[in-house]
């Protein structure tokens, strides 16, 4: 905290900002948070990011949580890791969750566990496997059930000229 001239009472440092010095006489004596590092307001010390978050730049008042897709295993952080072919971050992921799941279905994260439950593919859209989320067929194919790893082909005498669709159309003249 700083004590500017006439002041009734301490100022604490600003958001992003800390000092642990005394006799400070403005906000320019608060020192800016480093990197990884997260300072609320009136902090007297950088307070590290933890796994799973980051703080990239300085004067961060807060350390973010990894985005879905990324991870981050190491604290005091400037930033995440994509995640790995086949693997599954959630939000705030501290590691890379192996997403083991079967052809005809997906992985997602339902409850607070952090592990990949395995859903079903829905009809109109085929899934690989692995960490890989539902993708709709497109013109020309069709995923009439659930659980299709692929796509299949309108057969001849037929066409579908819609993404996602359960069931090809006949050919009218």
């Amino acid at each position: 905290s700083y004590c500017a001239k006439g002041a009734s009472a301490p100022l604490p440092c600003g958001a992003g900002t800390y000092s642990d010095k005394t006799n400070l006489d403005s906000a320019g004596g608060c020192e800016g948070c480093p990197e990884g590092h997260a300072c609320t307001t009136g902090s007297v010390a950088p307070v590290a990011c933890r796994s799973g978050t980051f703080a990239s730049g300085s004067r961060n008042a807060e350390c973010e949580p990894c985005k879905a897709g990324s991870y981050q295993n190491a604290t005091r952080a400037a930033g995440c890791v994509l995640c790995g072919l086949g693997s599954f971050c959630p939000v705030g992921a501290s590691l890379e969750l192996p997403a083991a799941c079967e052809p005809g279905t997906y992985a997602n994260v339902t409850d607070g566990d952090g592990i990949p439950d395995c859903f079903d593919c829905p009809a109109g859209s085929s899934c690989p496997g692995g960490a890989a989320r539902p993708t709709q067929c497109a013109v020309g194919t069709i995923a009439p059930t659930e659980r299709m790893e692929a796509c299949d082909k309108c057969a001849g005498g037929t066409y579908q000229n819609d993404t996602g669709a359960t069931s090809c159309r006949a050919c009218e003249a």
